[in-house]
């Protein structure tokens, strides 16, 4: 019976994420609106070699979506998941024509709010980058809120976390051109 409890238990924790991750790598901590979080944002993305995973409740900022441009054009990919309403509720989403440039774009219809801020740079690679906090990736993020950034290096398991969490909402998404 003990067995069978404590096997349940590592069930229950490992199937719902509680599992601690090892404390690897590097961490970078910026506020805004003291920080340049959107240049150490866009700096990161400069740097990608392979690919980059995007989930963001608001994208506006040109820079960061210059960034993730010129990361396109070098090669990599890149793929981007949004949150439907706030695509539909703002005149300056930079989505369309990130989406026109090429750059594949879900829409997350599922959740009442898709407020996911986070970046992944190589995920699939031991030094890996995970960007996420409270900034949204727009300028009065930068310029005019109080926000948090952390910029995570070299956490393979940290980086694996995400890009199955990422993948998770992705297929229960809608292609920005109305496909599943």
């Amino acid at each position: 019976m003990k067995r069978f409890l404590a096997a349940l238990l590592l069930c229950l924790t490992v199937g719902a994420g509680a599992t601690p991750l090892p404390a690897t790598g590097t961490v970078e901590v910026l506020f805004t609106p003291w920080d340049d979080a959107e240049g150490a944002i866009v700096r990161a993305l400069g740097k990608a070699r392979e690919s980059i995973h995007v989930q963001a409740y608001l994208l506006t900022s040109r820079s960061i979506a210059k960034a993730l441009q010129e990361a396109r054009a070098r090669g990599m990919a890149v793929e981007i998941l949004a949150d439907r309403e706030m695509l539909e509720k703002s005149d300056k989403s930079l989505l369309p024509l990130l989406a026109e440039g090429g750059i594949p774009v879900w829409l997350e219809t599922r959740y009442a709010v898709a407020h996911n801020k986070v970046m992944l740079i190589d995920a699939a690679q031991p030094d890996a980058v995970v960007i996420t906090g409270s900034y949204n990736f727009t300028w009065s993020a930068q310029a005019r809120n109080a926000e948090n950034l952390l910029i995570l290096r070299g956490n393979p398991a940290l980086a694996r976390r995400y890009l199955d969490n990422w993948r998770r909402h992705r297929d229960d998404a809608q292609k920005m051109n109305g496909e599943h």
